[in-house]
């Protein structure tokens, strides 16, 4: 079968990963890709939002299946466009992608059936905001409705930052549209976990559990990025945990969606907070985690395919999600200075160094392929450097020692991903 995904990022290339494994697949073509996705697919010159080409290229081509990797083309309705032409594409519709798309029917949505979360309030006049501030305890945190890249959350410790933090997101409009509205939320501590999960409408299958590392700096400080680091599976997310989730969280999730008429087909990203009293729903995402993508799909025992497919089809009942009994870690090779301003343009060099080695795998994020076969940064976030290992420790271990073997000016990681795991 011929087979197109959408994205250009570290996710995308974790899923060509996957879905090269499934004997059933003969072509993959990836829009508009990258430097990495090109060793495994045929990158095409189409952007994520040109839905009407992207459309026609699967018509023409007679593609079998797509699957669309990234946030902004599955909120803006390209699952909707492309069922319209009968065209055969994995993903939630847009009235489903909205469980991404805005922080504040999701909100609304877990208070609704139940579901745990943070207590929160939501705003479209900033006035209003300012006002509310004035009766809260802090540390608030402040989150812009929309999508902003993982990074419209400000964590504020003080009055006046969070007066800074509304002019920001809905005066300035830092994060654009998505400030229009902001949530502002309590503010938990405890744990972050994220899980992946395959849904099929009715069904869900989650995948191992991850974690994150959103800051830009070692000990987590400095901003808020896309990610910088992911390791799985994570120590703490316990059998308790999970026995927890799946009665509180996860089906009611799924549940609350087809009931609101907003059946859900594709990836829930479960983002939680293992707080004192209990999980509690951070954010739901709407697809793949990057770069959790990066550390659970190597895992995935199942033909990528097939469950795609079970989704698609009503049938994920029927699948047995398996993982590896191991770890892997993902550090992040970023562009210094990322996520303000950075340089792109710098050869990399030292990838072949990934070449048959069992266990280790580098995937691109921001990187272009030359017409003279150099690959080039191209973006903040340049490489997931992952590897497995029998448990986290060593996973680590080998993560950080494959960092060593890339390198291009002005390469940029933190030095403490999984550091937790040392603690659990």
């Amino acid at each position: 079968m011929k087979v197109l995904i959408v994205g250009s990022g570290g996710r995308e290339h974790a899923i060509a990963h996957a879905v090269a494994k499934s004997p059933r697949v003969e072509k993959i073509y990836c829009a508009p890709g990258n430097g990495g996705i090109a060793e495994l697919a045929e990158c095409l010159p189409i952007g994520a939002m040109e839905f009407d080409k992207l459309c026609s290229f699967a018509r023409e081509q007679q593609i079998d299946l797509t699957i669309i990797g990234m946030d902004d083309p599955l909120v803006g309705g390209i699952v909707d466009i492309f069922e319209e032409q009968g065209l055969r594409v994995f993903g939630p519709r847009k009235n489903a992608a909205i469980l991404e798309g805005s922080k504040a029917f999701s909100k609304d949505l877990m208070k609704k059936y139940n579901i745990p979360t943070a207590a929160y309030e939501n705003f479209t006049d900033p006035d209003a905001a300012l006002s509310y501030l004035k009766t809260v305890d802090f540390p608030i945190v402040l989150k812009a409705d929309g999508l902003a890249l993982g990074k419209g959350v400000l964590i504020c410790n003080t009055l006046e930052e969070a007066r800074e933090g509304v002019k920001t997101i809905m005066l300035d409009k830092q994060f654009g549209s998505a400030g229009n509205s902001m949530v502002i939320e309590e503010f938990m501590t405890g744990r972050e976990v994220s899980v992946l999960s395959f849904v099929d409408g009715k069904t869900i299958r989650t995948m191992t559990s991850a974690q994150d590392h959103k800051r830009a700096l070692d000990g987590d400080k400095g901003l808020n990025t896309g990610g910088m680091g992911t390791f799985s599976p994570s120590p703490f997310y316990t059998k308790e945990v999970d026995e927890f989730c799946k009665k509180h969280i996860y089906q009611p999730t799924v549940d609350a969606m087809a009931a609101e008429g907003r059946p859900f087909k594709g990836i829930i990203f479960f983002g939680l907070m293992l707080t004192e009293k209990g999980p509690k729903v951070l954010e739901y995402n709407a697809r793949f985690g990057d770069p959790e993508a990066q550390v659970v799909l190597p895992r995935m025992k199942n033909d990528m395919i097939e469950v795609v497919e079970a989704c698609l089809d009503g049938k994920l009942d029927a699948i047995d999600l398996q993982f590896e009994d191991n770890a892997a870690v993902c550090v992040v090779l970023a562009s210094q200075g990322y996520p303000v301003s950075y340089e792109k343009g710098y050869e990399i060099k030292g990838l072949e160094g990934f070449k048959g080695k069992d266990g280790y795998y580098c995937f691109h994020a921001g990187t272009r392929l030359t017409e003279d076969g150099k690959i080039l940064t191209n973006g903040g976030r340049v490489l997931g450097v992952t590897a497995k290992g029998s448990d986290l420790k060593e996973a680590r271990a080998n993560a950080y020692a494959a960092t060593g073997w890339v390198e291009f000016d002005n390469k940029y990681m933190r030095h403490d991903i999984g550091k937790a795991i040392d603690e659990a």
